[in-house]
């Protein structure tokens, strides 16, 4: 099921909770938004919808880099001293033959190391949480963890946690409803469905 199926189902389910507790139109559009994205969540660890839209493009990393080291080696070779400045031609050197190695993929593990680093400074748990997952998921291969119940444990405690940050009760149920929506909608309980998901890991890889 394509990322829009999904954003559409999740934020579905966000609604139907936001009824459940009969809220405010303002906050129903909360649910239904944070029911949207929680939707997409397993599929970080694929290069989709919402992974593309929360990294930037390894494209613009690579060029920084590259443009930073060499005026890194041009500063070095003339302005730095003889010990400095075969310092910095070598960093600068480093830097842009580290840059070519960036890929897209790469970009995930960036933004959940600045999600982290962000929860430090905000002393947010739940933002600390987001920026772990992340980390996860952009190294576990597609339709595994983040597609299991383990996922979405761990994506519950995410939930909760942000609910008692934002104090509004439902925002935990929203987000997990957004969630469960995409495991229900890519296991074999669709017909639509010829691949399923491994609901159980680490314990069992059957698909179900």
């Amino acid at each position: 099921m394509n990322g829009t199926a999904h954003v559409a189902i999740g934020a579905g389910a966000g609604f139907v909770v936001a009824n459940q507790f009969a809220s405010s139109p303002a906050t129903t559009l909360l649910f239904v938004g944070l029911g949207g994205v929680s939707g997409l969540m397993p599929d970080l660890d694929i290069d989709g919808k919402l992974r593309s839209k929360i990294t930037f493009s390894h494209q613009v990393i690579q060029s920084a880099a590259q443009l930073i080291g060499a005026l890194m080696i041009m500063y070095s070779l003339y302005e730095g001293t003889a010990a400095d400045r075969y310092l910095g031609i070598g960093i600068g050197l480093a830097m842009m033959l580290l840059s070519a190695l960036i890929k897209q993929r790469h970009m995930l593990i960036i933004t959940g190391i600045g999600i982290l680093a962000g929860s430090i400074t905000l002393q947010e748990k739940w933002l600390m949480l987001l920026g772990i997952y992340i980390l996860i998921a952009s190294f576990v291969s597609h339709r595994s963890y983040t597609h299991s119940i383990i996922g979405a444990v761990f994506f519950g405690f995410i939930a909760s946690n942000l609910q008692d940050s934002l104090g509004i009760e439902g925002v935990f149920y929203a987000c997990l409803a957004g969630y469960i929506s995409h495991l229900v909608a890519d296991s074999k309980f669709l017909p639509v469905n010829k691949r399923g998901i491994k609901l159980f890991l680490p314990f069992s890889s059957k698909d179900f």
